[in-house]
């Protein structure tokens, strides 16, 4: 974290623990606490929802059973704080766990609807299990005692505000760290991740027992601070607040979820008080409307798209002097806000935010030399070598068929590579290429027949774990994490270099310290043999299209494999791209790698590839040589649908 960050965050702690004697009024403090634990519980949502990128309509009920843990131990047991706290976290993170394991072998509008259920189950169990919850008539525990002491309003206002740093600090490591790339690797092309060695289903758990136990502690606070909790307490519309505050505040933003906490608070008591929406929605229309004006000036937007914002802020404006009472309307208003942000602001207030910050300050405050900053300069890590000690074959596939519905996409193909070789496999549309690749990667489970690699079977295995064997691929359809650089995206690569635990991720033990300064080097270094080391801090997506396809190569690299897929890497390039791409697979080749190659340029495969596959249909219909395989009748006939002769 930068120096400037590190100031920000203390002046933020400050003034956070000078608001009590600023706003001394007990309901003010009381909203405060409230504000505090919301953003504890966003923090955690974020992870699930901006990170990963699943909807969770379950948070509301694990809210509930931190708070429920908390309350029974205390009117059960009389537990202390101390107690009751850690068991929250824990009894949450164990529900969490019992959720996401079956919930998240779907996705999409299925996982909303099973995390739906799962709250609606708990509300129930809530509300029947009397003999343990008391039932529909709540659960009453006073604030916590210390040595003798009751706490008061404004004591547990600062046990929050430690909380909520506390939070902040664990969630900031987490997402920081490999944990963090891996959550968002997730949500930008969950293939590639698999094919990376992260585990989709695997670490999509891992972040969903995390959100899981930092809603357990938001839980258990919050039975503190109201000293009463009850079923209807934890319904689906606090789920949907939740929801709507992350969007609002914005996702992967710590300061988003704080600002999303204060606005699902505030904003009803907004809502509540004509003069003083009236005041705000004013203010609001004025910024809007400065700000179309000077985007307009600067040629920054055009009329139609500071249109529909002026006028919705103007209106809004002028329609709180038009009601007498707002009462009736609030729900109204609070959706169309909503809306609004949610059109015209997809990265929420935070995000619009920053990149306006992103926009206007010099370059050199956010760029960094990588090399610099986390390793020796001098010490330039390299792609190891894989001495091909002996002739034979590194990948043997035999009578693989591959089936969809009726149609076979392969029909008992044999593909034997030799070590060290290029293997060109070539043929025309629909040929089965990209289904043997992905057959070969673990994307598809074959119908019939087996893989072997390195003397070890691996029909029917994961993609991370045969990522993790040692082979690589690339994506006929480019498949980078757009959202992170260049830099980030070869750490994904070298995430099984990272063997650390949580518990090393939040101290920032000399292991995990040992451990980032290497993979930063390495991936740094693989930049630098792909020809990117300059842009190492530009984001994926903003890169031109032939410099995505070395990045692909660069975060295969980083999974230092024996063998090397590469589907159509030639695409869509550059005759200049393309002689850069074959410089850089016979620069591959040079290090031992065996390399498969999936490419309709025919000049690439006819000059640097050893041996040519084709297929056709589904079956093999020639290999050899690249003269042997273009002088072949079969081979001509399917490619230009006529014999050698004509």
């Amino acid at each position: 974290m930068s120096a400037a960050k590190i100031i920000s965050a203390i002046l933020a702690i400050v003034l956070a623990a000078l608001l009590p004697t600023i706003w001394p009024n007990p309901y003010y403090i009381h909203l405060m606490v409230v504000i505090g634990i919301y953003a504890i519980l966003l923090l955690g949502l974020d992870i699930v929802v901006g990170y990963v990128g699943e909807v969770s309509l379950g948070h509301a009920a694990l809210f509930g059973i931190g708070a429920y843990t908390v309350g029974v131990l205390n009117w059960q047991f009389g537990a202390h704080f101390l107690l009751t706290i850690p068991a929250s976290i824990a009894v949450t993170a164990l529900f969490g766990a019992i959720l996401a394991l079956p919930a998240l072998r779907v996705n999409g509008p299925y996982l909303a609807m099973v995390t739906l259920a799962f709250g609606t189950i708990i509300q129930i169990l809530i509300n029947e299990m009397t003999f343990v919850t008391n039932g529909p008539l709540g659960l009453k525990i006073r604030k916590p005692v210390f040595f003798d002491y009751h706490v008061t309003g404004t004591d547990y206002y600062y046990i929050v505000l430690v909380a909520l740093v506390a939070t902040l600090f664990v969630v900031q490591r987490i997402l920081k760290s490999h944990l963090g790339r891996a959550f968002e690797a997730l949500h930008d092309s969950p293939i590639a991740s698999d094919c990376m060695g992260v585990s989709v289903y695997g670490y999509k758990v891992y972040a969903f027992v995390l959100s899981a136990a930092i809603a357990g502690l938001a839980g258990g606070l919050f039975t503190y601070s109201e000293e009463y909790i009850s079923p209807n307490t934890y319904n689906f519309e606090l789920t949907i607040l939740f929801l709507l505050a992350v969007i609002m505040g914005g996702r992967k933003t710590r300061s988003g979820s704080v600002l999303g906490a204060i606005i699902i608070v505030m904003l009803p008591n907004v809502l509540s008080d004509i003069e003083l929406f009236r005041k705000i929605a004013t203010g609001i229309a004025v910024v809007t409307v400065a700000y179309s004006v000077y985007a307009l000036a600067t040629r920054q937007r055009t009329l139609k798209q500071v249109a529909l914002p002026v006028l919705a802020t103007i209106a809004l404006a002028v329609s709180g002097y038009m009601m007498d009472n707002i009462t009736d309307h609030r729900l109204t208003i609070f959706g169309a806000m909503i809306l609004f942000v949610v059109y015209y602001l997809p990265n929420g207030l935070m995000g619009f935010l920053r990149s306006i910050v992103q926009k206007y300050r010099p370059q050199w405050i956010h760029r960094h030399e990588v090399i610099l900053e986390h390793g020796d300069k001098h010490h330039v890590w390299s792609v190891p070598d894989h001495p091909v000690t002996a002739r034979g074959h590194l990948l043997e596939a035999r009578n693989i068929t591959m089936q969809f519905g009726g149609l076979k996409a392969l029909n008992e193909v044999n593909l034997d590579i030799a070590k060290g070789s290029v293997h060109g496999l070539i043929g025309p549309n629909g040929s089965g290429k990209s289904t043997m690749m992905n057959v070969l990667t673990g994307i598809y489970k074959p119908a019939a027949g087996e893989i072997e690699f390195n003397r070890k079977h691996i029909t029917g295995a994961t993609p991370s774990s045969i990522a993790g064997e040692g082979i690589a691929r690339t994506f006929q359809n480019v498949q980078l994490f757009g959202e992170m650089t260049a830099i980030e995206n070869v750490l994904v690569g070298l995430h099984h270099t990272f063997k650390h635990s949580l518990i090393d991720v939040v101290f920032h033990t000399p292991r995990c310290k040992k451990e980032k300064n290497a993979a930063y080097l390495r991936a740094a270094s693989l930049l630098q043999f792909v020809g990117l080391a300059d842009l190492a801090n530009e984001e994926a997506r903003n890169l031109p299209y032939g410099k995505q396809r070395l990045l692909e190569i660069a975060r295969a690299l980083a999974l230092n494999p024996s063998l090397l897929l590469l589907d159509e890497p030639a695409a869509g390039l550059t005759a200049p791209d393309i002689k850069e791409l074959m410089a850089m697979i016979n620069k591959v080749r040079g290090h031992g790698i065996t390399v498969i190659l999936i490419e309709h340029h025919m000049d690439v495969v006819m000059s640097i590839c050893d041996k040519v596959t084709v297929l056709d249909f589904g079956q093999k219909i020639a290999e050899g040589t690249p003269a042997q395989v273009q002088s072949d009748e079969k081979v001509i006939e399917a490619y230009l649908g006529g014999s050698a002769a004509a």
